[in-house]
């Protein structure tokens, strides 16, 4: 059996790909992990045992094991389109990821809180940094010991993100007494339908203050960090791979309503349905590069799964998404390839899908992403409105005119996906005259 005790002392990238390794070597068989400081686990990478898993919320939950660790945490694609004309205009380099960032800052911030909130607020600094220290938890038995020395600015950064937290709910608070005292149901002067956003709903229905504070940040992580991610992931795929890039303008090119060079990116153009394509890419990126790449679960009752595997109270059960995606037990012998048609049917052309049990990334049972829509028409929209105004080259890749063989880029230590380094990329404007 793969043996865990070294694999954890691993760079995030290296334990990510040993989950691979271990995938490869048992196929669906569950396995026992044994690691100083952990209790008792496994892991798995059946389908069956994770929609067991999944669909059983009131026995598996995140646990004291993962809470000891963790306890401490579209009208803006015009700006975007902004600072990438400026980059083009400059022939300087941006960074996409940083770039996506700011753009699901805002959005989330607009749609969820009502507020302007811009990635370069010290909050973001503050929350990845701790996000990347909460990551080293899971890793590192000695975590206590170490943060006992050197924990300081970690702490710091856990209180900047809870006084967000706060301010979020405060400047919340201040808007619903400024507009005549909390309602569930505060009509816009134009409309006659409920207005009211993520944080508005959480102080109806949540007294403690502080809750709600939590959960903002919370939503706001979900939303904003693993979405920017997930797009920087597939802008590097489609660097890589241009053919791609350019089937996606025909995409866009033949679904357009009108004979004019613009993109049609109204509401039903950008559903999933409606670009079969462009979401068909964004999945396989999602295969390869989940946003979360390791999951866990912590056993309150003993249970049995579907393989016969026997788990007593307080098991640990950890899944890669990371693995699953590579998986040639899933998704034949070309898993480790970038296709995709994977996604299309091949008489039709139209997406088809996948359960959420061999395509974990956006969880499913009771704890199916809530936000998992969103995400999707956000991608189709940015996907297909970069694609047809610009081309990008990526400063550590090989050019769209020359791929060669580039070297492949990993993440960085977080409870996320982020790439290493960022994606610093050149961008030239089309010629679509």
């Amino acid at each position: 059996m793969p043996d865990m005790s070294s694999a954890v002392l691993l760079p995030r990238h290296q334990l990510l790909s040993w989950f691979s390794e271990c995938e490869r070597k048992v196929g669906f068989s569950t396995f026992e992990i044994s690691v100083p400081s952990l209790p008792p686990g496994i892991v798995i990478n059946d389908p069956a045992n994770l929609e067991h898993l999944l669909k059983n919320n009131d026995i598996f939950i995140k646990g004291d094991f993962f809470k000891l660790r963790s306890w401490d945490l579209f009208v803006f694609i015009k700006d975007t389109q902004k600072s990438l004309d400026a980059a083009a205009l400059a022939s300087t380099q941006i960074d996409l990821q940083k770039t996506f960032l700011e753009l699901t800052t805002r959005v989330m911030g607009k749609v969820a809180y009502d507020l302007d909130m811009t990635e370069s607020m010290p909050f973001s600094k503050a929350f990845d940094f701790a996000s990347g220290a909460i990551g080293d938890r899971f890793q590192n038995p000695f975590w206590k010991i170490k943060e006992f020395f050197f924990g300081n600015v970690l702490r710091k950064a856990v209180k900047e993100v809870k006084c967000f937290g706060a301010s979020i709910v405060s400047a919340a608070i201040q808007r619903r007494t400024n507009h005549q005292g909390p309602t569930k149901k505060a009509m816009t002067d134009e409309q006659s339908i409920p207005q009211t956003n993520l944080v508005d709903a959480l102080l109806d229905n949540i007294a403690d203050h502080h809750i709600v504070a939590d959960a903002a940040v919370n939503y706001l992580s979900a939303g904003r960090d693993t979405t920017a991610q997930s797009l920087t992931w597939t802008f590097y795929c489609l660097i890589r791979n241009p053919a791609v890039a350019d089937r996606i303008r025909s995409e866009v090119h033949e679904r357009s309503l009108c004979a004019n060079r613009e993109p049609d990116l109204s509401f039903p153009a950008v559903q999933p349905t409606s670009s079969p394509f462009t979401m068909a890419v964004f999945n396989e990126s999602l295969r390869l590069y989940p946003p979360v790449p390791v999951e866990l679960k912590e056993c309150t009752a003993e249970t049995i799964f579907p393989d016969g595997t026997f788990l007593p109270r307080g098991t640990v059960v950890m899944w890669a998404p990371w693995a699953m995606g590579r998986s040639k037990s899933i998704w034949g012998d070309d898993a480790d390839n970038f296709r995709p048609t994977r996604w299309l049917d091949r008489s039709s052309q139209q997406l088809i899908t996948k359960s959420a049990f061999e395509f974990p990334v956006f969880n499913g049972g009771p704890r199916a992403c809530l936000g998992r829509k969103m995400a999707e028409m956000l991608a189709v929209y940015v996907i297909g409105s970069l694609l047809w105004d610009y081309e990008f080259t990526d400063l550590d890749c090989a050019s769209v005119d020359n791929p060669g063989a580039p070297t492949e880029r990993r993440s960085q230590n977080s409870l996320t996906l982020p790439m290493e380094g960022g994606l610093l990329v050149r961008v030239r404007r089309r010629n679509l005259a």
